[in-house]
């Protein structure tokens, strides 16, 4: 497992609180995918509600709160597949 998916898995865990109610599979371009999910935060690449796919400068500047998630999705940089409402209700804990 990549440096970036192992620090996105941590960062991303202390963002939830709990878990989440929903399935979410970040996809970060040539490192590999992350699931968040009633379980957790993991690696993995599983079925999910919901994809995000992004290169890794994209993903953590939404983790580190440089990039709001909706900006990067209007601006091409963060691709969305799948249900809406679950990339919402992420999006919005991640904000």
């Amino acid at each position: 497992m990549s440096d970036v998916i192992n620090e996105a898995v941590t960062a991303l865990s202390a963002k939830m609180d709990g878990g989440f109610d929903g399935s979410v599979k970040f996809v970060i371009e040539d490192e590999g995918s992350i699931m968040v999910d009633q379980d957790g935060v993991r690696a993995a690449d599983e079925e999910a509600e919901c994809t995000m796919k992004a290169d890794a400068e994209t993903f953590k500047s939404i983790l580190d709160g440089d990039l709001n998630p909706t900006t990067a999705f209007m601006t091409g940089k963060l691709s969305v597949e799948g249900d809406m409402g679950t990339a919402m209700k992420l999006g919005s804990v991640l904000s």
